[in-house]
């Protein structure tokens, strides 16, 4: 199951390991195409990354703090630092691209 990403839980569910976030609203068509997504790769990837999603209605501060835009967009950190940030919707594969490069690194 996909971790729920909040501005209360935000900085230390990322502090340590690799996390991909999913910034989204319900109403963006695009944010709800990739919630399967991220819920495959959550469970592909439970115990090596966290991967799950932050809802930029109800949890403003995280997204003004690392300037997304947009929904969908996404987050890779590692340790509590920005490793990648890109907007748009994307494969699974793609993503599983970008977190295992995170992972190696």
């Amino acid at each position: 199951m996909a971790f729920e990403f909040t501005d209360e839980n935000f900085a230390e569910a990322t502090a340590t390991g690799v996390a991909l976030v999913h910034f989204w609203a319900e109403w963006a068509g695009p944010s709800r195409t990739m919630k399967p997504v991220i819920e495959k790769l959550a469970a592909e990837y439970s115990g090596r990354a966290l991967v799950g999603n932050l809802d930029v209605d109800n949890n403003p501060e995280v997204p003004m703090n690392y300037l997304i835009r947009g929904v969908s967009s996404f987050l890779i950190l590692k340790n509590g630092e920005m490793v990648n940030k890109f907007p748009g919707t994307w494969s699974k594969e793609y993503l599983a691209n970008k977190l295992d490069a995170a992972l190696a690194v």
